[in-house]
């Protein structure tokens, strides 16, 4: 298997635009190529493209990770100071606003994370020693990419995040999922928040939303059900609804915690058990056996009578959760049909919503 190109994070990319900058300010001439020293101990060097003297440009690759910021140019702008003082972070065009307590930075402050923060300026005193700068950094394209990031979720406003923990971009779009989970359910629990909706993606929290109201805080936890559970009752969250339509969430009602396809599948499998269990005769079973997808399994369902059985797979599903919670947390299940009505729904449901729901 061919062995994927790991990338440059937006802050090597900040970090070296600043260092580059810095350079050109003080000899009088931009660099070519400029070394970045990451976190992890890699060594980066990049090439930079001059703006105007204090200005410098740095091209973001991603490597072969999906990062919607692969190709775009991060500029940054260094002004010294005459006097000796900090280094005050600026965000440019395209570079998001803080709007919500919770993360890692203040509310009003440019969305620039505090370790490229921290290689920028270890970079910058390398070169102009004690001195007070400002560093602005802009990314032309960043309010458009940003509405494809999880940034309006996150309350930064008006652009991207400048990222890294490690400087270095690994093409691995899981890990790079759950980190931006992560950062979502982090931000809920600084808030102070005990009690959450999980939802698998936007039309399931849409149609949640159109039954019951305003939820307190929703999280679109993709196919990380297990794992988001467990962080989440580790970050101290005692109440969690998990909502989602039922051809995917049956799954979970086999114990299933991950419900991507390369990791499980077994949902017509289940499908057939609880309809055996309702008294389905052979001929049903193989029906539903025989159809290849969960719609027209649940047509087949419906046909022979035999609804009950998705009640039956959310208390399931209901049972697999907590358990995976450890009994640390109160949680319910609740399906969704094909259209996003009200399928069914674990018997604790109601309870869940009282806590989860703001006009409840």
């Amino acid at each position: 298997m061919k062995k994927l190109r790991e990338g440059v994070s937006t802050g090597s990319c900040m970090t070296g635009g600043a260092a580059a900058a810095a350079v050109w300010l003080t000899t009088g001439k931009c660099p070519d190529v400029i070394r970045v020293d990451t976190p992890i101990g890699k060594t980066l060097y990049l090439d930079v493209i001059p703006k105007t003297p204090g200005t410098c440009a740095i091209i973001k690759d991603a490597g072969d990770d999906p990062d919607v910021t692969h190709g775009s140019e991060i500029i940054t702008r260094v002004d010294l100071l005459d006097e000796e003082g900090e280094i005050r972070f600026v965000g440019g065009e395209g570079v998001g606003t803080v709007t919500q307590e919770g993360l890692k930075l203040p509310v009003g402050e440019p969305a620039i994370n505090p370790v490229p923060r921290q290689m920028a300026e270890k970079a910058l005193r390398e070169i102009i020693g004690p001195r007070a700068a400002v560093v602005t950094v802009s990314i032309p394209t960043g309010r458009e990419l940003a509405r494809k990031t999880f940034n309006p979720r996150l309350g930064i406003v008006d652009g991207l995040s400048v990222l890294g923990t490690t400087g270095i971009v690994r093409p691995m779009s899981e890990e790079a999922m759950k980190d931006s989970l992560l950062a979502e359910l982090d931000m809920y629990a600084r808030q102070g928040h005990t009690a959450i909706l999980f939802v698998l993606g936007t039309t399931g929290e849409n149609a949640l939303k159109r039954h019951f109201g305003e939820f307190k805080c929703i999280l679109q936890v993709s196919n990380y059900i297990g794992f988001m559970i467990e962080e989440a009752v580790e970050r101290g969250f005692t109440h969690i609804l998990i909502g989602g339509f039922a051809g995917k969430l049956v799954k979970v009602a086999s114990g299933t915690m991950n419900t991507h396809s390369h990791v499980s599948d077994g949902r017509i499998e289940t499908i057939c058990t609880h309809a055996a269990l309702h008294g389905a005769s052979i001929g049903t079973v193989r029906r539903i056996y025989d159809c290849l997808t969960t719609k027209k399994a649940m047509e087949v369902v419906e046909e022979e009578g035999l609804m009950g059985i998705w009640h039956d797979m959310a208390e399931k599903a209901a049972f697999y959760c907590r358990k995976t919670a450890h009994e640390m947390a109160h949680v319910a299940v609740l399906f969704l049909n094909s259209d996003n009505e009200i399928l069914a729904m674990s018997d604790n449901t109601p309870d869940l919503l009282k806590e989860v729901c703001i006009n409840e």
